[in-house]
């Protein structure tokens, strides 16, 4: 008796299943637009950095007329200019009468722009949309038409060619787009704030100057940095209303090497990098709440 054995019929396996395509989120870039993003922005950065890049090299020719030939700037790079502009001119008093008007016109004018703000955005009384419609339409008027009138008011009131009247015309300017700037934010905080404030007994400015204030910082730096940046290097307003040369601002004084028939480049330029610097520090101070500070103002009107 033979026995046979069977042999086991194979098993067919499955195949493995494909893998699923990867789905892009949604927002999320391919890989060649990222690359082109990124590209468009190093070279939208090269193009805002040039014109700093090249004042900065300009300013280290020894000579006037060296930014006619920039290419002869390599072999005698120098500091002199910087040297003559601070030491041999009166850089010092325009640096300490830009730093008083552009100084006090950002604190009241941020101070006067937030009261502003906070009651159109807050308070409801007979005439509140004309009056931020009003401030909206001062914006409107050219330099050029201001100039005139605010000059004769300046010499009736005997303010001409003082700190003060100068701090006055720049508040003018800058207290009506603050304020538009400010109440957009003040728009953003919570009403219950202010609410909470008055069951603790605090009086309406109480609760906006320990409650409310606080919480707008980043509004308060991004109208700071508008004050101080409008302000700092200024020329119309001060050339016209400052008359004495103690009294001269950074950008007055700069056009002091401007005559009739010559023009000092290298010195306009080594000066233009030393009124640059406070600015770029003042922004590396505000610079975290300004992103905040502008996307919250923008968010309501």
């Amino acid at each position: 008796m033979s026995t046979t054995t069977e042999r086991p019929t194979p098993v067919a396996t499955a195949a493995p299943a494909a893998r699923p395509a990867r789905v892009r989120p949604r927002g999320e870039s391919s890989p060649p637009a990222r690359a082109l993003s990124h590209g468009i922005l190093i070279l939208a950065g090269l193009i805002a950095l040039f014109p700093v890049a090249w004042i900065f090299y300009v300013s280290l020719g020894p000579d006037k007329s060296d930014y006619l030939h920039a290419g002869g700037i390599l072999g005698k790079l120098t500091l002199s200019n910087y040297q003559h502009v601070l030491f041999d001119t009166d850089f010092f008093t325009w640096f300490g009468n830009a730093l008083l008007v552009s100084g006090v016109t950002t604190v009241f004018g941020v101070l006067l722009a937030a009261t502003t703000g906070y009651a159109v955005s807050r308070m409801r009384f007979p005439g509140h949309r004309p009056l931020m419609w009003s401030l909206l339409v001062t914006q409107m008027f050219p330099i050029a038409v201001l100039i005139v009138p605010m000059y004769t008011m300046l010499s009736d009131l005997g303010l001409l060619d003082s700190y003060l009247g100068l701090i006055l015309v720049y508040s003018t300017t800058t207290v009506p787009y603050c304020a538009w700037l400010l109440k957009g934010y003040f728009d953003t905080i919570p009403v219950e704030i202010d609410e909470a404030g008055r069951v603790d007994g605090l009086t309406p400015f109480g609760t906006f100057w320990r409650l409310v204030l606080p919480l707008a910082r980043p509004g308060l730096a991004v109208a700071a940095f508008y004050s101080f940046l409008t302000y700092w290097a200024e020329v119309p307003f001060a050339s016209t209303f400052m008359l004495s040369s103690d009294k001269y601002t950074l950008a007055v004084g700069l056009q002091t090497f401007v005559s009739e028939h010559d023009a000092q480049w290298n010195l306009m330029a080594a000066t233009a990098v030393l009124i640059a610097i406070p600015s770029a520090a003042f922004f590396y101070l505000v610079q975290r709440h300004l992103v905040t500070g502008l996307t919250a103002g923008a968010s309501k009107s």
